[in-house]
């Protein structure tokens, strides 16, 4: 299951998995799509290790920029991730 997490200014999706266990440790899949005429550009980023692939379209400067905010935000997906997403986590809202 894919949970949103935010629309750029340009159109450009990023969702995210839930937690899931590979490996032996926790991971998230974080994917970036940006619609273009005639389709999509398109990446996949695994949390928390920065792992990119399937890279379809999107520059490097593109990635490099993409990467730099999932840096700052990585840790806010995380936590969705682990409750269900936004919706997930508003159940947890009333206990603050």
């Amino acid at each position: 299951m894919l949970y949103p997490f935010m629309t750029l200014n340009d159109n450009t999706e990023i969702v995210h998995s839930e937690s899931l266990q590979k490996d032996g440790k926790e991971q998230v899949e974080v994917r970036i799509e940006k619609p273009i005429y005639g389709g999509f550009h398109s990446a996949s980023c695994w949390l928390p290790d920065y792992k990119w692939e399937n890279i379809d379209g999107f520059s490097d400067e593109e990635i490099k920029y993409f990467q730099d905010y999932l840096a700052s935000v990585a840790h806010i997906i995380m936590q969705l991730a682990r409750e269900g997403g936004f919706e997930g986590g508003m159940d947890n809202a009333s206990s603050f």
